[in-house]
């Protein structure tokens, strides 16, 4: 251990006093990287060099901690620049290949490592914290980038179900596409925390651009259902297709005194518009 101690220091100070030599050898061994370098600074603001002799640095000083959070940080900063991938990979791969070279040609004059122990234990310190840092990154970035797609698809499920004010009672909400069961918690979330919000007494759910439901689907919509009626307001249904009627009435769903039914959204807002201007 006192041998990967003495060849740690000399590795750090040799990064501190040969900078130029260190950064070339580093380049040479990433050329897809090399070519990149610029762009990537310029889109992630992620100084590729100067990262790489941070990690050593908590590699050779086995700073473990430290690198962790580090890992962590670029595994966010390369998902949120959407950074290939690939590019990384090579980049860390070149890092571990210059550190074992620089390390060689400073264990050579001295001839620290006589035992074969020393070796394997160097090279379980180095590369055990090398993977370390790969395997944290690419947690981190797979977690972020999860994040974000569930952000996006949140955003998007929410600009899916638009509930329309078409008076100050009545709204509108136009369902079309698929609902699976992702989609119907969109749903219930959306509609009750509108009905409070635009403080809506009628809402007319228009299901013309749904052919059918899964029947999960359709117990949580009566379940949706339940709580608009317990919000103080009434539901009305209007469009409901025929295959999705079918396949109802054979599940023996029936809506009761949760919503009305009305045959097309054009003549249910005939007559609740009607009645407000009455």
């Amino acid at each position: 251990m006192e041998t990967t101690y003495i060849l740690s220091q000399e590795m750090k100070k040799f990064i501190k006093t040969n900078r130029d030599r260190f950064e070339n050898k580093l380049l040479s061994e990433a050329v897809n990287v090399a070519s990149n370098i610029n762009d990537i600074l310029k889109k992630g603001n992620i100084d590729l060099l100067k990262n790489a002799k941070k990690l050593i640095l908590y590699v050779v000083e086995q700073h473990d901690e430290e690198l962790t959070e580090f890992a962590n940080q670029e595994g966010i900063a390369w998902a949120e620049h959407s950074l290939t991938l690939s590019f990384k990979l090579e980049w860390v791969q070149a890092i571990r290949r210059t550190l074992w070279h620089f390390l060689y040609q400073l264990d050579q004059p001295k001839n620290l490592m006589t035992k074969r122990e020393e070796y394997y234990d160097l090279e379980k310190m180095i590369n055990d914290r090398v993977d370390k840092f790969l395997n944290t990154f690419f947690l981190s970035y797979s977690t972020y980038k999860d994040e974000m797609l569930n952000n996006q698809r949140k955003l998007v499920e929410h600009l899916s179900v638009p509930i329309i004010p078409v008076s100050p009672s009545v709204s509108v909400l136009p369902l079309i596409g698929t609902i699976d069961s992702y989609r119907i918690q969109t749903i219930e979330e959306k509609v009750l925390f509108d009905i409070a919000t635009l403080r809506v007494q009628t809402l007319v759910m228009d299901l013309s651009g749904i052919a059918t439901m899964d029947m999960d689907v359709i117990d949580h919509f009566q379940r949706v259902l339940t709580g608009v009626s317990m919000m103080g307001c009434k539901a009305v249904l209007t469009g409901l297709r025929p295959e999705l009627v079918r396949k109802m009435i054979h599940a023996g769903i029936r809506f009761d005194n949760k919503a009305e039914t009305k045959g097309t959204l054009q003549e249910t807002l005939k007559k609740y518009l009607s009645f407000e201007q009455n």
